[in-house]
């Protein structure tokens, strides 16, 4: 396991219920079709116990995971999200400067299973449903704009088809537009914080995930939101 991957160094955040981990990009979150080693099985590695995954992450993606570690926790996290309670912030490196330095965007999305994807439009379809975040603009470097986006629903790929549909792919995300791929058929998409009620505790919780110091383009943006 290559040293990025020590699962130790990965670590956010830990208590008796919750434990997170700041995923690298290309390593799965669950185990696929590839049969690669994913985040659980390493995590679970760490804890010595079962965990249950609590939201996804896309493995091209990087950034915060949280994982349950007792089915009262799963129970309250899952709450939660369904209520829409929990803050899901990301931040997303695009080619292209969006129309407006802040919006909030709606879109009705479909799952393409068979080539795992989402299509996006502006109007309801049979079997859409209906997917809203909310963005802003925090500055640019020579050939990247740099945006903070709020998920205000959780569907597949949402933030990536949803500025694929403006005109602004993420950096690297050929399959939603992007001109070129990166290294390792990673995306510039970083799941950056996590805010949520402690699931005993009621007390609000902040967790965040460094940006990867290995990354160039990440590290050119780390002013921009300091």
């Amino acid at each position: 396991m290559s040293k990025e991957f020590q699962i130790g160094s990965l670590l956010l955040y830990k208590n008796n219920q919750l434990i997170a981990f700041n995923k690298p990009a290309g390593l799965p979150v669950q185990e696929d079709k590839t049969g690669d080693k994913a985040l659980v099985n390493l995590a679970e590695i760490y804890c010595k116990s079962k965990l249950d995954l609590i939201h996804r992450l896309d493995r091209p993606a990087s950034g915060l995971v949280l994982f349950s570690k007792t089915a009262g926790a799963l129970v309250s996290l899952n709450e939660q999200f369904r209520e829409r309670q929990v803050e899901k912030t990301y931040l997303a490196a695009v080619h292209e400067k969006p129309p407006k330095e802040e919006d909030t965007l709606i879109h009705f999305l479909k799952k393409d299973a068979r080539n795992n994807r989402t299509h996006a439009f502006g109007e309801e379809q049979p079997g859409s449903k209906r997917a809203e975040l909310s963005y802003r603009y925090l500055g640019s470097t020579d050939h990247y704009h740099l945006l903070k986006i709020r998920l205000h629903t959780g569907r597949h790929h949402q933030v990536r088809a949803q500025l694929a549909a403006i005109g602004c792919p993420i950096k690297g995300d050929v399959k939603y537009g992007a001109r070129r791929s990166n290294p390792g058929r990673s995306i510039h998409l970083h799941a950056w914080k996590l805010r949520f009620r402690h699931p005993v505790s009621g007390e609000w919780e902040e967790v965040v995930a460094p940006l990867p110091e290995e990354d160039p383009v990440w590290q050119a943006f780390l002013k921009t939101i300091e």
